[in-house]
């Protein structure tokens, strides 16, 4: 009997077809980027003050100043305010220069935008300013809700239909909704339709990790899978400058969406994973893209390992199993947390590091940047230190160093920015550890289903970030009291996990459940049943059976 470890050291743990299949999806996480700060682009606020044209029609020949002179009043700095104006009155243009106006009320007929360099977004055409200043935020909120959705639909239709389906469908998804939001007449539909587009990116985000995980040996899968997370981070790069280059919003949307279209090539070079095939019981089409892989690796596949393969056909596993089987729940729920935890100060710090004092197209610049060390890091920490003492070791440094923020006055600006940017890179290094660590947690019958369990969790706390933030106007040093203390627990159950480092996968709950993998064990380790109903005439009998 064998295991599938083996038949992929036949065929290339990471060959020729193993890298040409990284590069592909390396190529859709830079898009990803995209699409998941996109909007940050899209809805720049820009300085604005009411429509007060009512006065232009007691003297037209008004210049701009002094017309907002007459009309709008100024705040406590001396600046014109965004959202008042003096309420209109029928005088004379001479009674309204001698006597002034007094009485304020919010802007009634719209909004003049001060701005020239941005030539649309999507506050000046959908006046998301004032009152509606929230709905962009709340935009964002919702499609991290898609997020969720996506998370809890396309883990489990992985686990049903195959990696390769869900992640067509999910481009497909992706590419028609994408350009159709940059034609949406209202703000309500646009964010309707980057729900549907967040949703999407689930799909994509969570199957990409499995089939590299399940195509990639375990000597390199770290490598392989945070690759994708590196060109994602220059991805955010890359797009601090196409959003300089298009200040229209529509037009940054379809450039946003159009890589998507790399869908109509995937369609013919994305391969399956053959250990979900397999489980499956797909024996043939498992064994055609192992022929493959061996032929473009220079290979030679031997078929009488895929016959000795092991089969699991006494039960079905699904996402209960996850609950129902004690190392896996203990798993399960350690990680959906750690993954909350990374998703909840990720996105925590990048709402708040907001005192590097440069403009956003840089601030953004240098967001990426931050991340390309942390993750290329956490890829030789990982082989170096495990898989369980790295998670713990980033997920203490981040928590441990927002703890510090909350020490530290306001006055010293510098200090808690160069302090949040290291929080940031602990974070971001986590949330690679964490991908791959969940990815060689779970067995492959239902690995779907426990990373997209991890995935929603993470979801969970993008949405909730905001809100955290918002916890400062009863003390600043609340959100980064939540932000550190849950990181520092989180590495502490982190310990609870087991070791997966240089481990094959596990592709079958009952070796969750303590039941070991007989053939990788020491021959004078095994201990054989002796008068058992079930007892059998040979150990090698016995080793058969319970492989």
């Amino acid at each position: 009997m064998t295991e599938f470890g083996e038949i992929l050291k036949n065929v290339g743990e990471y060959g020729r077809f193993q890298k040409i299949l990284v590069l592909m999806l390396c190529l859709l996480s830079f898009f990803n980027a995209f699409h998941m700060f996109g909007q940050v682009f899209m809805g720049i606020s820009v300085p604005h003050h009411c429509n007060t044209n009512w006065i232009l029609e007691k003297n037209p020949n008004l210049t701009e100043e002094y017309q907002l002179n007459l009309s709008i009043p100024r705040n406590t700095k001396g600046n014109y305010e965004p959202c008042l104006m003096y309420t209109p009155v029928d005088w004379e243009i001479e009674s309204i220069e001698w006597y002034g106006l007094n009485r304020t009320e919010v802007c009634q007929d719209g909004w003049v935008y001060e701005t020239t360099e941005q030539k649309s977004t999507l506050v000046t055409e959908f006046n998301l300013v004032c009152h509606r200043k929230q709905l962009t935020d709340i935009s964002q909120s919702i499609y991290m809700m898609g997020l969720l959705i996506g998370s809890i639909i396309f883990g489990p239709l992985g686990d049903r239909i195959g990696r390769r389906p869900v992640i067509l469908i999910s481009m497909l998804l992706m590419i028609v909704f994408g350009i159709g939001a940059a034609f949406v007449p209202d703000f309500y539909v646009f964010t309707a339709l980057r729900c549907v587009v967040g949703m999407a990116m689930s799909g994509v985000l969570i199957n990409s990790l499995v089939i590299v995980a399940e195509w990639v040996g375990s000597s390199q899968r770290a490598y392989a899978t945070i690759s994708g997370h590196v060109c994602f981070a220059v991805g955010q790069m890359a797009l601090a400058g196409v959003g300089y280059g298009i200040r229209n919003w529509r037009l940054l949307q379809l450039v946003c969406s159009a890589p998507s279209g790399l869908l109509f090539l995937f369609i013919w070079i994305l391969p399956e994973s053959p250990r979900w095939l397999l489980t499956k019981g797909k024996h043939e089409r498992a064994k055609n893209i192992l022929q493959k892989a061996a032929s473009v690796n220079k290979k030679k596949f031997s078929e009488e390992l895929l016959t000795k393969l092991h089969e699991e056909k006494a039960t079905k596993s699904n996402m209960l199993d996850l609950f129902r089987i004690p190392t896996l729940r203990r798993v399960t729920l350690v990680m959906s947390f750690t993954w909350f935890l990374n998703s909840l100060v990720y996105y925590g710090l990048s709402l708040n590091v907001g005192s590097f004092g440069l403009d956003i197209y840089l601030t953004q610049l240098v967001f990426g940047a931050v991340e390309i060390p942390a993750r290329l890091g956490s890829m030789f920490i990982v082989q170096i230190l495990g898989r369980k003492l790295s998670q713990s070791m980033c997920l203490l440094l981040g928590g441990t160093v927002c703890l510090i923020i909350t020490a530290i006055p306001k006055s010293f600006p510098i200090v808690i920015t160069v302090l949040a940017v290291i929080g940031k890179f602990a974070t971001a290094a986590s949330f690679s550890v964490c991908y791959i660590y969940a990815a060689e947690l779970f067995p492959t019958v239902i690995r779907q289903n426990g990373v997209g369990i991890c995935s929603m969790a993470a979801r969970i706390a993008g949405i909730i970030a905001p809100l955290i933030s918002l916890l400062d106007k009863y003390h600043s040093a609340i959100p980064m009291a939540i932000y550190g203390s849950g990181p520092i627990i989180g590495g502490l159950l982190c310990f609870l996990l087991p070791e997966t480092r240089n481990r094959d996968l596990q592709d079958h709950t009952q070796e969750a459940n303590g039941v070991p993998r007989l053939h990788d064990m020491p021959e004078e380790e095994i201990i054989y049943p002796n008068n058992q109903e079930q007892e059998l005439s040979t150990k090698q009998e016995y080793k058969g059976t319970h492989l």
